[in-house]
C-alpha cells in the first residue's frame, strides 16, 4: 500500500526539545560515545555541522546580553545548523568531492542520532546480559539449521571489521549490544538508502529552476526585483546557486529527520537485523538487551522465550542477508529509480503556499511552522508511474523479506515455544506501528507495506514449504527474477508450475 506523498510527516506532539531531565538521563551512559563523535566529526563545539557554527552556543550568547530567545525544538535546532554550514559553503564556493549539489554526511546523522537518543537513555550492557544473548543466539542458531538451507552469517563476530564506511569495527564483537552500537552499525545503510532522494531533489530542483516556471518563483522576485543596486546580498549573487540552495534545504530536512528518527528507532528496535532490511556489510547477529526487555514487558511470557523468539528472528534475517548479496544493492536501485522520477510542479507548489500562507498555516518567522507545512504535503512533487511501480516493487521485497523470516522462524520453533502464538501477534502489531524501515519510508517516500501483502507473502513461503524442500525453497533468492510477482504471490501454483528453480546451488550456499 503506497500513501500519497513523498515528504515528511509531522514531529510526534511530545517530540519537542524534551526536559532537562530527559536528556540528562542519557547523557552519562553516552558520554564517551558522543565524545567520539565529537571528534570525529572535526568539531569541538558539538554541534556535530562542521560548520563551527552552533545555535545554542548563539542562544547562550543572546541570553547572556539579556536578549530573549525563542524555544526551538531541537530538530528545528538542528536544521538551522546543517542549512548554516550548506549556506556557509556555497557562498565560499566549496563543493563536495562527489560533485553532488548536497549530500548526507554521515556523521552529521550519527551526531543527530545520538543526540536523540540521549533524550531517552541507554544503559551499559554487562556480563550476565551478553551470557543470556549469546545463549539465546546459538540456540536460534541450532534450531535455524532444521529448517533452512542457509548457511550461518558467522556471528562470532569473524566480520564484524568488514563493515563499509568508517563505522566498521565500531560494534564489540559480543552477542549483547547498547543502543548506541546499533546506530553504528547501521547507519551508514540508512544514510545509503536515503542519499538518492537527495539526489533526486536536487536534480528536479535544477530542472525547475530552469524552466520559466522556475525562473518565475525564483528568478527575478528572489531578492525582491531584477535590480542588485542597493541590495545587501548582492555581493552574494554570483556565487549563489538557487537550485543547491533549495535542494540543501530540502536535503537538510531529510537529514535531521533521519538522524531523529534513527535515535528514535534505537530504543526501540531489539536486534542488529530488526529492521528487516541489509543495513551493514557485516552481516553479525546481536541482541540489544534492554529493548528485548522492553519488548517483552507486560505480556505475561517468560524471558527466555521472549530473547529466543527474537533471536529466531535476528539470525533468520542474518542468513538471508549473508546469502543475498544483491539484495541491498536491489533495494537502494529501487529507491534511486523513485528519486530519479522526483518531479516538482511549481505552479500546484505556489497554489498550496499561497492557500497556507492565507490559512495562516505557514508564519516565515517561525522555522517549526514551514516544517510541518511540508511534512503535510504542501510542496508535495507529483508522482510519476514510474515511482509507483518502483514503490510497488519495494514494497513487495520488503513484505517477501518478513513473510520469509515469519516462517521460518515458526518452522524453527515448532512447539518449542509454548508462546509462540502470542509472540507472533505481538510482532505484527508492533510490524504494524514501530517498524523502523516501515516507519522510515513511510514519511520519505509514502510506501507502507500493508499486512495483507505480508500475509500473502507468509502464505505464498507456506505453499512453497509444502511443495519444495528448504533447499529448492531458499534458491529462490538466488536471484531477484528468480522471486515472484506480485501477482504470482496470489496465485503461488501457478508460479510453481511456470518456474524453474535453478539447479547451480553455488551462489547461495556459500563457497
Amino acid at each position: 500500500m503506497m500513501s500519497n506523498g513523498f515528504g515528511f510527516r509531522p514531529e510526534d506532539p511530545d517530540d519537542e526539545s524534551g526536559s532537562d531531565s530527559s536528556r540528562n538521563s542519557g547523557e552519562s551512559s553516552s558520554a564517551g560515545a558522543s565524545a567520539s563523535d565529537s571528534s570525529s566529526n572535526g568539531s569541538g563545539n558539538g554541534s556535530g555541522n562542521g560548520s563551527g557554527f552552533d545555535i545554542n552556543q548563539v542562544f547562550e550568547q543572546m541570553r547572556a546580553m539579556g536578549i530573549p530567545t525563542p524555544e526551538l525544538p531541537d530538530h528545528v535546532k538542528d536544521q538551522l545548523n546543517a542549512l548554516t554550514a550548506m549556506a556557509q559553503g556555497m557562498l565560499s564556493g566549496a563543493q563536495n568531492s562527489d560533485g553532488s549539489p548536497f549530500h548526507l554526511p554521515v556523521n552529521v546523522i550519527r551526531d543527530i542520532s545520538r543526540r536523540t537518543l540521549a533524550e531517552s537513555g541507554e544503559r551499559p550492557i554487562g556480563h550476565l546480559d551478553n551470557d543470556a544473548m549469546k545463549g539465546a543466539l546459538q540456540l536460534a542458531a541450532l534450531w535455524l539449521d532444521e529448517v533452512t538451507a542457509l548457511p550461518s552469517s558467522q556471528n562470532s563476530g569473524q566480520n564484524s571489521g568488514q563493515n563499509s564506511g568508517q563505522n566498521s569495527g565500531q560494534v564489540s564483537e559480543q552477542n549483547a549490544a547498547s543502543r548506541s552500537e546499533w546506530i553504528n552499525y547501521s547507519i551508514d545503510g540508512w544514510q545509503s538508502f536515503t542519499t538518492p532522494l537527495v539526489e533526486g531533489i536536487a536534480e528536479a530542483m535544477e530542472r525547475m529552476i530552469g524552466s520559466n516556471s522556475g525562473d518565475q518563483l525564483f528568478g527575478e522576485n528572489i531578492f525582491g526585483g531584477e535590480s542588485t543596486e542597493g541590495n545587501p546580498f548582492a555581493q552574494f549573487l554570483p556565487n549563489l546557486n538557487i537550485s543547491q540552495m533549495m535542494a540543501g534545504f530540502m536535503g537538510t530536512m531529510i537529514r535531521t529527520q533521519l538522524g531523529r528518527s534513527i535515535g528514535k528507532f534505537a530504543t526501540t528496535v531489539t536486534s542488529a537485523h530488526d529492521a528487516a532490511i541489509p543495513l551493514s556489510g557485516s552481516n553479525r547477529s546481536f541482541l540489544i538487551p534492554e529493548n528485548v526487555k522492553a519488548w517483552g514487558e507486560g505480556l505475561g511470557i517468560d524471558e527466555r522465550e521472549v530473547e529466543i523468539y527474537l533471536a529466531l528472528r535476528e539470525v533468520a534475517a542474518a542468513r538471508l542477508f549473508a546469502a543475498t548479496p544483491w539484495l541491498q544493492g536491489y533495494l537502494h536501485e529501487l529507491v534511486s529509480r523513485y528519486g530519479k522520477g522526483i518531479n516538482i510542479d511549481v505552479e500546484s507548489m505556489q497554489r498550496q503556499a499561497e492557500d497556507a500562507l492565507s490559512r495562516g498555516d505557514i508564519d516565515p518567522t517561525d522555522p517549526a511552522s514551514m516544517q510541518n507545512a511540508i511534512a503535510q504535503g504542501i510542496f508535495t512533487p507529483e508522482e510519476s508511474e514510474a515511482q509507483r511501480t518502483a514503490l510497488a516493487q519495494l514494497e513487495l521485497i520488503l513484505a517477501l523479506i518478513e513473510g520469509w523470516i515469519d516462517l521460518i522462524v515458526v518452522k524453527a520453533a515448532g512447539e518449542r515455544l509454548p508462546s509462540l502464538i502470542r509472540l507472533q501477534e505481538t510482532q505484527r502489531r508492533r510490524r504494524a506501528t514501530q517498524s523502523p524501515t516501515q516507519q522510515l519510508f513511510a514519511s520519505l517516500i509514502g510506501l507502507e507495506v500493508s499486512p495483507r501483502t505480508i500475509r500473502e507473502c507468509a502464505n505464498f513461503w507456506n505453499l512453497v514449504t509444502e511443495r519444495l524442500s528448504a533447499e529448492e525453497r531458499d534458491r529462490l533468492w538466488e536471484d531477484p527474477y528468480a522471486l515472484p510477482t506480485l501477482e504470482e504471490i496470489s496465485d503461488p501454483e501457478n508460479f510453481l508450475k511456470g518456474r524453474t528453480v535453478p539447479d547451480d546451488l553455488s551462489g547461495l550456499m556459500g563457497n
